[in-house]
């Protein structure tokens, strides 16, 4: 019986065969925290008097930079110190939102298995890792041992079918679906993005779409690695690093297969207080917007920018 990419992933990390429900203890290439995790992680690995990681790791302060009050302060300090003491690279203020340097420094490959004290790690699958978030302590674990446990997820896959319209972007489409799926509508799932659609992404596109993927509760979200991935990573990777997707097998069980179909669909906004209260903009055409903010881990990147600056100036023609 054929595997799914979730299941392929979790079967070669562990070392045995998995099928969606197993359990496997599975070795994970890539971890890391970031200025609101890393704390808790560094005070586990103390306790455990771990003195060298089993696993490459990495932290990023993103989330408080520059920081706003003493406590915060406390806590880069602390990152800071124990990056030097550990020799763990340390992506320091001004360097970036963690969800774009990691992938962006080439340490993440396809087939990975990928941990990070943040919810949206899953972001890392748009380059066909199983990348996901936990919490800090298993994050010290899993520096400690080199491991964790996983619980193998069941796989839906998403067809995306149509023509992305004019004025409509990645966080459209995937704030339609979660609409359609909900907030707790693929719990502990695997999602498998394909379509010609997803072929038509640029890889900005499928990193936004892989890091809402948890907004529908998921575990992990992949796309597939093609011709686009391959030259996104060879850009940013060291020469002589081979890369090879995962693909699913043509028999690969799915829990589900949902197809949609994007040509009609207008631009998206998801409305207080639950990510899957999605409204399309011309239901809230008369809300004045007072105040707007650009960046985050799902739109904070160079095309995102871009595009705004077009919008403000109005000479936008996405």
């Amino acid at each position: 019986m054929g595997k799914t990419i979730a299941e392929k992933i979790l079967s070669a990390h562990a070392g045995k065969d998995l099928k969606a429900g197993d359990i496997g203890l599975c070795k994970v290439d890539f971890a890391f925290g970031q200025d609101g995790t890393s704390s808790i992680i560094i005070d586990g690995l103390k306790e455990l008097g771990i003195e060298k990681f089993k696993t490459r790791f990495c932290m990023v302060i993103d989330h408080n930079a520059p920081s706003p009050n003493e406590g915060v302060s406390k806590v880069h300090k602390k990152m800071r110190k124990f990056s030097q003491d550990f020799k763990a690279k340390l992506y320091d203020v001004g360097c970036g939102v963690c969800h774009q340097v990691i992938p962006e420094s080439g340490q993440i490959l396809p087939g990975d298995l990928v941990l990070g004290a943040d919810s949206h790690t899953c972001t890392y699958g748009a380059l066909g890792a199983f990348s996901t978030g936990v919490g800090s302590t298993d994050l010290a674990i899993t520096l400690a041992t080199g491991k964790n446990w996983f619980r193998v997820p069941k796989t839906i896959k998403l067809i995306i079918k149509g023509r992305i319209p004019r004025g409509v972007f990645a966080k459209d489409i995937i704030l339609s679906i979660i609409k359609d799926i909900k907030a707790d509508g693929a719990t502990y799932r695997a999602i498998e993005f394909s379509g010609p659609v997803i072929d038509a992404l640029d890889m900005d596109g499928r990193f936004s779409i892989c890091n809402m993927v948890v907004e529908m509760g998921a575990k992990v979200g992949f796309m597939p690695v093609d011709k686009k991935t391959m030259s996104w990573l060879k850009e940013r990777l060291r020469q002589g690093k081979k890369i090879k997707g995962v693909l699913p097998d043509i028999d690969a069980q799915y829990e589900k297969i949902l197809e949609y179909n994007i040509s009609k669909l207008k631009p998206q906004v998801a409305c207080p207080h639950s990510v899957d209260n999605v409204l399309s903009v011309d239901e809230i055409r008369n809300v004045r917007i007072h105040q707007a903010f650009l960046g985050t881990c799902t739109n904070g990147r160079l095309s995102d920018l871009v595009v705004a600056a077009r919008i403000k100036k109005g000479c936008c023609r996405c």
